[in-house]
């Protein structure tokens, strides 16, 4: 029983059985192998002592409480399924306690540092698309490079029918996203020049003639990493740090201006595709640093 073979029976089993996304595979996989090369391979015979000085030694490493406790949430789940399986009668996570991973409050953009971002992009009507749609529908990164023709509404004589668009979220799940019509005519104005970035061999262009932001990549679609790549460039142009704009960071931006502007945290969280409305709380707690920073500025007995 190799500690590989198991690995990839249980990323088989959250693919086929539970319909983890291929990222969440990945990161999986990631943790495994490296509690795995840690234990000299011997992971899948682990006992309880082993597996709390390999957890230990991530805190030694001055890994982050959140990469801890996904670390350990990895295992965890891994040691229920050789459980399930019969490749082992007993648990050696059960009685281990994880750090506690606590929320970093993100950097928000404001709407003046959005709106330079959309200037800086000019005649690129592709770039201006891909962030009218990170800002103007809040959609994850993955959810935004591989979204396909046919979950954009229909066209009739030359306007939209609804102002929806069809998102594959986390687990495969479905959701409706409207868009404004700034996002809608960016959409536009990309529809009409995006078939010159089409491949020209017959293969290649079947299979990213399905995706709105058509690659000549292997995967059909614009990558993730292409889009990091531009933004990168973007934010430069722009005058803004790099680091601050990342296809999440609009996304942050999006929610945050949201409930700025009087949003229901229900509304928003249905928006996102939050599974649970505690990811959706951390927005508030950026929102009350900025009341906080008000009765400071503003409260007369502050002064």
């Amino acid at each position: 029983m190799s500690d590989a073979a198991r690995i990839d029976a249980f990323l088989e089993m959250m693919s086929a059985e539970r319909g983890a996304s291929p990222n969440t595979l990945d990161a999986y996989g990631r943790d495994l192998r490296d509690a795995s090369g840690v234990l000299k391979g011997r992971l899948t015979q682990a006992d309880a002592k082993d597996v709390s000085r390999y957890v230990s030694s991530l805190a030694a490493q001055g890994l982050a409480a959140r990469t801890q406790a996904r670390k350990l949430s990895s295992l965890r789940r891994f040691f229920r399924f050789l459980f399930e399986e019969g490749d082992r009668k007993d648990d050696p996570t059960s009685r281990l306690e994880g750090p506690k991973a606590g929320r970093d409050i993100p950097d928000v953009l404001s709407r003046e540092e959005v709106e330079q971002l959309i200037d800086a992009c000019g005649e690129d009507v592709r770039l201006r698309c891909l962030l009218e749609l990170l800002y103007g529908a809040g959609l994850r990164v993955s959810e935004l490079v591989s979204l396909k023709l046919g979950n954009l509404p229909r066209r009739k004589a030359g306007s939209w029918e609804t102002r929806e668009i069809i998102v594959r979220g986390k687990g495969g799940k479905d959701r409706l996203c409207p868009l404004g019509a700034p996002a809608l005519d960016a959409i536009s104005d990309w529809l009409e020049v995006r078939e010159e970035s089409l491949p020209k061999k017959t293969v290649q262009a079947k299979a990213a003639g399905t995706y709105l932001f058509p690659s000549r990549g292997k995967e059909g679609h614009l990558t993730r990493r292409r889009l990091g790549q531009m933004l990168d460039a973007l934010s430069l142009k722009a005058g803004i740090k790099p680091s601050r704009v990342h296809p999440h960071a609009l996304r942050h931006a999006y929610a945050t201006h949201l409930l700025q502007g009087g949003a229901d945290l229900r509304a928003v969280q249905t928006l996102l595709g939050h599974a649970d409305i505690s990811t959706t709380e951390i927005y508030t707690h950026v929102l009350t640093d900025e009341l906080s920073r008000l009765l400071d500025t503003a409260h007369p007995l502050s002064r």
